[in-house]
């Protein structure tokens, strides 16, 4: 099967009203919906009429898709007598591949949108514009932006460029999602071999944008597929590759995710694996042999050195997605930890250093039937509120999304559970002998007749906090391993309604983008974006 990469646009409704982040007397644009309301902390005026992106990855094609989610839930909510109707209007892209019927297991991407109709719940969530990638085997992964929060103060900024790294082919691509953006185009593509040649990088992940108007690209390895965690630098006006972010023999062993915190002159990395241990799926002998990392970098912002590393144990193995609070000032944020299913809190000392404690656990399950004696929950995304009030995380193999009040940051408390598929649902192989949390198996998810394959695992949520979304795809390698039955069926973008009084999470029965409905084949799809930012891709400085 052919692969093409694609990202794929959504309309998601956000009312927004995040009161803290006025007090960080930073605000530039002031937003209002109706009685709502958000002293935004951004110097690009953020538009109520935008996209949300999502990378696609199944066989074929990634396309870039569009859905006007606000007649969606409007419609939604009048079926069912909810108290209010949908006032914004917001586009998300969405990035994957979708697989073609002569596809021989390459990726190639594309950017598609979907249309939610106001006239009937059958024409939502459809697609109304896919852009092809010219290329095969990239999968596309995560997304950023040419432009965000971080260029405060620089008015001629534009956030008009989607970012988008191959996590396979190491190759870079540039949509203008500016001029069109129900209909992105392809503006540049970075080629494999700038990467290798300029940087000795290759199999680029994260993406940021800076202050000083250049991209920041994480990478996980070198051109021969060892792990090597360095960071390419992209011109923000030419997006040519400038150099390296770190000094000469400074990169870390492995790389993955980053974030930076500019009031404390500070940034932290993440660590995955050896990028040629990571293409067959994976074995758990690569543990052992150190082919992944447990270990968090500290650098210096200002100087690029590599100032620390914390070595987060057995219990911190996989450290991936790492994420700040929202608020610039703080010194402080959390780490989902994949393989034991662990968020570490890390934080600035009293003595300005940094150092990292676990805060949440989630037990392994004693099974049968299953690859191992033993199933972890292997937390592989997390994301914060804007208000820095709840954290999120997906348990891929559990198969349930889980809702944390962090108003003690410390302490971590479950306020939120909702299971929604995964590797334990009641009707499947596996059986659980043990659990120390006592929590029966669910049942298999069906939502609108469809059965959910796979679980969930890429968060994005609304700027009011009140609507999470998930995908079910995690990297095309490992999805066939553990869940061929979504690989053939394709995965799905589901919602959850969020109470952010007490806390909670429900599922939303009448919300489902199903992704394997493509008509080349069934998608893969991954990351989801906000085009006018999100709680994953702006930072406040």
């Amino acid at each position: 099967m052919t692969s093409i990469n694609c990202v794929s646009l959504l309309y998601p409704l956000s009312h927004l009203s995040v009161s803290h982040l006025s007090a960080f007397h930073l605000s530039v644009s002031h937003l209002s919906v109706s009685h709502l309301s958000l002293s935004y902390l951004s110097p690009l005026p953020v538009c109520l009429s935008t996209c949300l992106l999502l990378t696609c990855l199944p066989l074929t094609c990634l396309p870039l898709q569009v859905f006007d989610l606000r007649q969606c839930h409007r419609q939604m909510q009048q079926q069912a007598a909810a108290a209010q109707a949908a006032v914004a209007t917001q586009a998300a892209a969405v990035v994957g591949a979708i697989p073609g019927p002569n596809s021989v297991g390459g990726i190639a991407p594309a950017v598609s949108e979907y249309h939610l109709s106001l006239s009937h719940l059958s024409e939502l969530q459809q697609v109304i514009h896919r852009l092809p990638m010219p290329n095969l085997r990239d999968e596309l992964h995560h997304s950023g932006w040419n432009a965000c929060s971080s260029c405060f103060g620089d008015a001629s900024k534009k956030r008009n460029r989607l970012i988008l790294p191959s996590l396979i082919s190491s190759r870079v691509y540039v949509i203008d999602v500016g001029t069109n953006p129900r209909a992105p185009q392809m503006h540049k593509m970075v080629e494999p071999v700038d990467l290798y040649w300029k940087c000795n990088l290759a199999n680029p992940h994260t993406s940021h944008c800076l202050a000083n108007g250049q991209i920041m690209i994480s990478c996980l390895g070198d051109p021969a597929g060892n792990g090597k965690g360095g960071f390419i630098l992209l011109d923000g006006e030419t997006f040519e590759v400038v150099g390296n972010f770190e000094h000469p023999g400074e990169s870390a062993p492995f790389g993955y995710d980053f974030w930076y915190q500019p009031r404390h002159n500070v940034m932290i990395s993440t660590e995955w694996g050896a990028p040629k241990a990571l293409a067959d799926g994976f074995n758990p002998a690569h543990v052992k042999e150190g082919h992944y990392g447990s270990s968090l970098h500290v650098w210096d912002w200002t100087t690029h050195r590599k100032l620390q590393t914390i070595d987060l144990g057995e219990e911190g193995a996989v450290p991936l997605e790492v994420r700040f609070l929202h608020d610039p000032s703080a010194t402080e944020g959390y780490v989902g930890c994949a393989l034991q299913s662990t968020v570490f809190r890390f934080y600035k000392t009293p003595k300005g250093d940094w150092a990292a404690e676990k805060v949440i656990g989630i037990p392994s399950k004693k099974v049968e039937g299953w690859v191992l004696p033993e199933m972890p929950g292997l937390i592989t995304d997390i994301l914060i509120s804007l208000d820095d009030r709840f954290l999120y995380f997906s348990n891929w193999l559990h198969g349930d999304i889980r809702q944390y009040d962090i108003t003690d940051r410390r302490n971590p408390r479950l306020v939120g559970q909702v299971f929604l598929g995964g590797s334990i649902v009641s009707d499947g192989p596996v059986k659980v002998l043990e659990d120390p949390e006592n929590q029966p198996q669910p049942p298999p998810r069906i939502i609108q007749g469809r059965r959910i394959y796979g679980a969930p695992q890429m968060l994005q949520l609304s700027l009011d906090g009140r609507r999470l979304y998930v995908t079910t795809s995690l990297y095309s390698a490992w999805d066939k391993q553990f869940y061929p039955d979504m690989v053939k069926a394709g995965s799905v973008m589901m919602q959850m309604d969020v109470n952010t009084v007490d806390g909670g999470l429900s599922l939303n029965e009448n919300f489902l983008v199903d992704f394997g409905k493509e008509p080349d084949g069934p998608v893969l799809a991954h990351e989801l974006r906000y085009p006018g930012g999100d709680c994953t891709s702006d930072i406040w400085i």
